[in-house]
């Protein structure tokens, strides 16, 4: 087999792990309770949309809103990793975007439902180019950004976190093994929003890395 390429994680990670209400004030903006403990979700590898393709609003959504991430790129798989180590198990990074199907996503909470469809189709996880460690030396205070047709929709900051990297990589990896190439989405902060077909989206971690994607609607 040959060796793995890291800078290429979207191909052969095998999870994307993602964390709900991270920043504060997202979730009052949603009217959630802020959480005392990790909310997690899960998207498959086929979530995975890179630059140069569009995002696609699902055919049974009509409030699709964008949600910036840092995502954290696993390069040292484990179990019950400890916290003071939890960054060895780092490769680096991705700007990432966590479409949701807003209107779904409410249905599905009121009926005590999981989130599924509302977070995990096709083209639900734009990624930037992978960047290495190195890149972002301290990603507990970096900042996010979102354009939508060139207004400021979300601009915020990784200090802003409820639970950090390392807690959440330590908490995750309790019951769910983390593997080389996995994701984590470390959740958004406010002001999310919907999206429209042939609406552009830009989005960058301050001058280190920027992504731009077209929104399309699914045909049937």
């Amino acid at each position: 087999m040959t060796a793995r390429n890291i800078s290429r994680f979207w191909e052969w990670g095998r999870k994307i792990i993602c964390v709900g209400r991270n920043y504060a004030d997202h979730a009052k903006e949603l009217k959630n309770a802020i959480p005392t403990e990790p909310v997690l979700f899960l998207k498959p590898p086929s979530a995975y949309v890179r630059e140069g393709s569009s995002i696609l609003v699902p055919m049974y959504s009509s409030n699709l809103h964008h949600e910036v991430e840092l995502g954290v790129v696993i390069g040292k798989g484990g179990t019950a990793i400890p916290q003071s180590t939890a960054m060895e198990h780092v490769a680096g990074y991705a700007l990432c975007l966590d479409m949701t199907a807003r209107d779904v996503q409410d249905e599905c909470k009121s009926k005590g439902l999981p989130w599924t469809m509302a977070k995990a189709f096709n083209t639900s996880c734009p990624i930037s180019e992978f960047i290495p460690k190195e890149r972002i030396p301290d990603p507990g205070n970096v900042k996010l950004w979102l354009k939508v047709n060139d207004q400021l929709r979300q601009n915020g900051c990784t200090s802003q976190m409820i639970f950090s990297i390392p807690y959440l990589i330590s908490y995750i990896s309790e019951f769910i093994t983390l593997e080389e190439g996995d994701l984590i989405l470390t959740g958004t902060p406010k002001g999310v929003s919907a999206v429209q077909q042939h609406d552009k989206l830009q989005a960058g971690i301050e001058d280190i890395v920027t992504m731009s994607f077209r929104v399309d609607r699914q045909h049937q």
